[in-house]
């Protein structure tokens, strides 16, 4: 076995085709574009590189066949809030060869601690935690725009490293085809009639407007969490940047108490629904055809992220966001399913909030930790 680290324009294309190689035969699959997974390696396009670095190798076996590949970050604002410096691994794949796995774990491992780092969760991103977090464990359909999916096997080859479970992370399942729960349902007219209270959905030319409020509202909701760090504003900036090809304004709901930035909600249609015939590519006529798709509309949304802030929790905001998206969505007939923003199991709050809306569970992922002095 022989592994690379990846630094020219060549071992660059042979990262990106290893999940391509490996899943080939599998229906279920959505290749990830390449260009999504190259602007986190990115300077230009990434801003986490100010604050920290990444580096990511291939396997091949004697043969040259790909076989793997891993990749390693250190986010400084992170690292060093945890009792251990913390780094991570993401972008894993493997053949289901546990040594195979454990060089790739080894030579991330090894980077890590020659960068100062104890130990490192994973599989993460190098940048926010809407995308490409977290290890599949539940529920292997088809994956929503930037949802981790990988094989059954894999959390047989993060445990038997040494990985240990950090937390869950549950996606809830709404079917749009039914009604709210009528409790829902009357906490929202309730709320929506309240004096002071007003909604807005997110209009493109106000982008900064909107950045700013979704900013505060962000970092007062999850101030409290454990290792927080606040979002600024150039990350919100350049995550609607990206959001703009697939955008349905009036997806996108804030709520307002006294014209104070009180809640939102982000909800995008399913881009993985339009881009799966496309093989990771997004040249010219990906485009068109994306367009057209676009167009012509899929089935299926994300809740990218919901928050609210903490002095409004509990308010039934909610609720009323989610009214408001129906009062646009069921008159389209055209989507049928809504996936919920995954929520971490220690976020009980939100986690109720889903339990009301009559969601169901739909996929399971766990993000995991391994301590380097613990073997």
């Amino acid at each position: 076995m022989n592994i690379q680290q990846v630094n020219d324009k060549r071992l660059i294309k042979d990262f990106l085709s290893v999940p391509k190689v490996l899943y080939r035969k599998d229906p279920v699959w959505v290749c990830p574009l390449d260009n999504d997974i190259e602007n986190v390696f990115n300077p230009l396009t990434n801003n986490f590189h100010k604050h920290g670095k990444a580096a990511r190798w291939i396997a091949r076996d004697n043969k040259g066949v790909l076989i793997g590949r891993i990749a390693a970050f250190i986010n400084e604002k992170k690292a060093y809030s945890y009792p251990q410096a913390t780094g991570g691994i993401g972008f894993f794949e493997a053949v289901h060869d546990q040594a195979v796995a454990n060089s790739l774990f080894d030579t991330a491992a090894a980077w890590l601690k020659e960068n100062g780092m104890e130990a490192m969760d994973g599989p993460i991103n190098f940048g926010e935690n809407d995308t490409f977090w977290g290890l599949l464990t539940e529920g292997y359909t088809h994956p929503s725009y930037g949802m981790n999916y990988n094989f059954p096997y894999y959390r047989e080859l993060f445990e038997a490293y040494g990985f240990k479970p950090l937390y869950e992370q549950l996606t809830n399942h709404i079917d749009l085809r039914k009604p709210f729960p009528d409790r829902f349902r009357r906490i929202a007219h309730w709320v929506i009639r309240k004096p002071g209270y007003s909604f807005q959905y997110f209009e493109k030319n106000s982008l900064n407007k909107y950045a700013m409020d979704f900013m505060e509202i962000y970092n007062d909701a999850w101030q409290g969490f454990e290792n927080f760090v606040p979002i600024n504003k150039e990350t919100i900036t350049e995550t609607f940047d990206k959001m703009k090809a697939i955008m349905d304004e009036k997806l996108i709901w804030f709520a307002y108490i006294n014209n104070e930035p009180a809640s939102f909600v982000i909800i995008l249609p399913d881009a993985n629904q339009i881009i799966k015939p496309f093989k990771g590519k997004l040249g010219l006529v990906e485009k068109l055809r994306f367009v057209y798709r676009r167009w012509k509309g899929v089935s299926r949304m994300r809740a990218v992220v919901m928050g609210t802030k903490k002095k409004f929790q509990r308010h039934g905001l909610e609720s009323a966001l989610f009214i408001k998206l129906e009062e646009y969505v069921i008159p389209k007939n055209q989507y049928t399913e809504l996936e919920l923003s995954w929520v971490g199991d220690f976020n009980t709050e939100m986690l109720s909030i889903h339990q009301a809306t009559g969601a169901t569970l739909g996929k399971k992922h766990i993000t995991y930790r391994k301590l380097f002095d613990v073997v």
